[in-house]
């Protein structure tokens, strides 16, 4: 089996469902929005949610996929930076009993966290972002030995805004054979880094996770002409648009992935999700459709769950599904 590295922002969501918008008003916070907060507003906050009852889920972009990853069977890492505190303590523990290799680094801050609002009959989510330490993983805490052995890096896009750091990530990567892949993660993150982004995908990117607002960002184009121009500048481009399925293009191979069924109730981690069980399929050697259809299918597993984190049992109703999907695609011996 291939392994897969990653390297990303080492988050834990505090999930917390609120009876009325209370607390929302309390510390500003517009309900639906994501806002950053300093280390002693998330700190006053976070005490705030614990008399309410909260959920602690690790998570991040490039964590959840590598998570996904490590429970298909993949030999899979993470690089990320945390505080020497308990929510720190907590997401290396997770991600290790998931079966995640981790090579976490200690930053000086405390961790970063993600504290998640729930309000409202439709379970409207709200966000107030403290990053931590997850800010100060930079280009000096990378190494080649770190690299050395595996197959795949996968790289989160938010940490794109580090240049200095993802510069030095793609250099060792090349120099360890890696295959890499980056998830565009956000159009803002995109547009604001638009000439090292174009940089990075023309001369270290294989494969491309976007979806419509960040491949519009990075081509100016819509989703379909975005996906031609994508696949211009690496291996494989794939454009994700929500609940309307994915394309994927490699060369002249162009392919419209519908969506798998789903009861959606939340649609976070989908895109992380979805990276997952492409890369895990694309190092099975499976031919692009399928690397696209095991991405839906797992993705539409985590979106009839709140948070990112699927239960067993839609865990093994996704492995049944992808292991008959594999066997219809392997050629008899």
């Amino acid at each position: 089996m291939k392994s897969i590295l990653g390297i990303g922002n080492a988050l834990t969501d505090i999930l917390a469902v609120l009876p009325d918008d209370t607390l929302l008003t309390k510390y500003h916070l517009p309900k639906g929005s994501m806002q950053h907060v300093d280390m002693e507003t998330g700190d006053r906050i976070w005490e705030a949610l614990k008399e309410i009852g909260v959920k602690y889920v690790p998570g991040g972009s490039a964590a959840n996929t590598i998570t996904c990853t490590s429970i298909f069977g993949m030999p899979s890492s993470f690089i990320g930076k945390i505080g020497s505190d308990q929510l720190g303590l907590l997401f290396q523990s997770t991600m290790e009993q998931f079966g995640v290799k981790t090579m976490m680094l200690h930053g000086t801050k405390s961790s970063g966290r993600c504290m998640v609002f729930i309000t409202g009959a439709n379970a409207e989510r709200t966000f107030a972002d403290y990053m931590g330490a997850t800010l100060e993983l930079g280009p000096d805490d990378l190494r080649p030995e770190q690299f050395e052995g595996y197959d795949y890096f996968h790289i989160e896009g938010y940490l794109v805004q580090n240049q200095e750091l993802i510069s030095k990530a793609v250099k060792l990567a090349r120099e360890a054979g890696c295959i890499i892949s980056i998830d565009m993660a956000s159009y803002n993150v995109v547009e604001s880094n638009d000439a090292f982004f174009h940089n990075l995908v023309d001369n270290y990117i294989d494969i491309v996770f976007a979806n419509e607002s960040e491949a519009r960002a990075f081509t100016k184009k819509e989703p379909r002409e975005a996906l031609d121009e994508l696949a211009q500048h690496c291996m494989i481009a794939v454009v994700k648009i929500g609940k309307d399925g994915s394309m994927v293009k490699s060369g002249d191979e162009y392919h419209f992935i519908e969506p798998w069924p789903a009861n959606t109730i939340d649609a976070t981690g989908a895109g992380d999700t979805y990276a997952a069980g492409f890369l895990y399929a694309h190092s099975l050697g499976m031919p692009l459709r399928v690397c696209g259809e095991i991405g839906s299918i797992i993705a539409a597993k985590v979106v009839e769950v709140i948070g990112t984190k699927i239960d067993v049992p839609r865990w093994k109703a996704a492995k049944q599904e992808i292991r008959a999907l594999i066997a219809q695609n392997t050629p008899e011996q």
